[in-house]
């Protein structure tokens, strides 16, 4: 009793843990990478490239068929029947006659201006490219991940900020109507102290709805459709992370060259289309073609049993086939002009792809730059402002500030604070991207 009574508890203990799990941005990115369905999809678009190479392959091997008809004819009036079999009249009296032919036949494709081959290329070209969507899929899926992981530590401190704003606005309504009780302020003040105190419970309950959102649409990234409460694990980040050194844009964009499956792609791309143009000049070549195939028959009424027909009946038959083409309607020269402007369309693909990459490294270079700098002189107006409405406040509880000059040093608070955080987690991010377009793995 006492051991099942710890296994009870040890199963509601793992329950429990289990509902209020906490997600670490590594723990979301395996989880999306296993469950993620487009990515699965993709997966399975790949390894049905590999049974297309498989095929490819295939083709050079011959074809071999076995073929057999068996016929019944059935004369129910005819006392004799004549027929002729091998060159041979003969005659019979039976009503029902039988027939059977069998046969082997094989066909092989010796060579068709070398397509067969660059098939298999090809194949297997597409099976790379099947590979590198998959690569592309899980890139993209990292960092959507990354960005709502971003957004959603930017939010909890925003709640938490907002939180304290209300409570100081309670604490000043409060003091307000103490004020108001021995005649220090007028009741307009205390109308206006408590419209503050409403007015900010209404920004915190928006920012903890935005927080759920986002928490919202993290899981519907990671596939998780259960109604447990969802949360993720808060890194401890210092200015030491926020102020690391930014890697040269030249450097990050070299390597992202190398190793980005949206690059790979491209070239791979234009190797594709410069093997169609080499499969679309097979056209004008000839094809050498061998078949080969062996036959026999049997036939009722003959007087002689099945193994004698089959062995009397047996024939031989092999040949060489040479097609040459002579006129297709204009038809390969145009799958040529087709096939090379799509080599040029290719390469101006990856031109644009180059394009579009660098752009997007100098962009998250730019933007890390500007909130290293915004977050340093954030991080010294939060300081001023908030030893500003210290004093600001201390005066107004003494009287000697209005309402008006309170309300105004809280404002210029909440605005650094946000400044603040805005700039620290832009930096975190985009400093996070330009490691991952580096080659490294995505992480705080």
């Amino acid at each position: 009793m006492k051991k099942l009574i710890v296994l009870v508890f040890a199963c509601v203990v793992t329950y429990v843990c289990g509902a209020q799990k906490k997600w670490s941005l590594q723990d979301c990115i395996d989880y999306a990478l296993a469950n993620n369905i487009t990515l699965l999809q993709n997966k399975l678009s790949s390894a049905q490239r590999e049974i297309d190479v498989e095929s490819s392959k295939a083709a050079l091997l011959p074809n071999v068929n076995f073929n057999t008809n068996q016929s019944v004819s059935y004369r129910p009036f005819s006392e004799t029947t004549t027929s002729l079999t091998n060159g041979s009249m003969t005659s019979t009296s039976a009503q029902v006659n039988y027939n059977g032919n069998y046969g082997v036949s094989a066909a092989w494709t010796v060579w068709n201006g070398n397509r067969n081959r660059d098939n298999i290329k090809a194949s297997e070209m597409n099976r790379q490219l099947a590979e590198l969507q998959v690569e592309q899929t899980a890139n993209s899926i990292q960092e959507q991940i990354m960005q709502l992981y971003i957004q959603i530590l930017y939010q909890r401190e925003a709640v938490v900020v907002d939180s304290e704003i209300v409570k100081q606005a309670i604490i000043q309504r409060d003091r307000g109507n103490e004020m108001f009780s021995v005649g220090s302020i007028a009741k307009a003040d205390v109308a206006q102290l408590e419209a503050q105190v409403t007015q900010d419970q209404y920004s915190l309950v928006r920012a903890k709805s935005q927080l759920d959102n986002y928490k919202l649409q993290l899981k519907q990234l990671l596939e998780i459709h259960e109604n447990d409460d969802f949360d993720i694990v808060v890194p401890n980040v210092d200015d030491k992370d926020v102020l690391v050194t930014i890697p040269s844009r030249r450097a990050v964009y070299e390597a992202a060259l190398n190793i980005r499956p949206e690059i790979q792609s491209n070239k791979l791309n234009i190797d594709a289309a410069k093997l169609e143009e080499k499969i679309a000049k097979a056209g004008y070549l000839p094809t050498v073609s061998m078949n080969a195939s062996i036959s026999s028959s049997n036939s009722s009424g003959r007087g002689t049993n099945f193994g004698k027909q089959i062995k009397k009946n047996w024939s031989n038959s092999a040949g060489v086939t040479i097609s040459v083409p002579i006129f297709d309607q204009k038809q390969t020269k145009s799958a040529i002009a087709k096939a090379k402007l799509n080599t040029q369309n290719s390469e101006l693909e990856l031109m644009g792809t180059q394009k579009r990459l660098y752009s997007e490294i100098e962009n998250y270079w730019l933007d890390a730059t500007t909130a290293q700098q915004q977050y340093i002189s954030a991080k010294s107006n939060v300081t001023s402002m908030q030893e500003s409405y210290n004093l600001v406040s201390e005066q107004f509880r003494l009287g000697l500030k209005n309402i008006v000059e309170l309300t105004t040093g809280k404002n210029n608070l909440l605005s650094a604070q946000q400044q603040m955080l805005q700039s620290k987690y832009t930096a975190l991010y985009n400093l996070s991207m330009l490691r991952f377009y580096e080659g490294q793995e995505i992480k705080l």
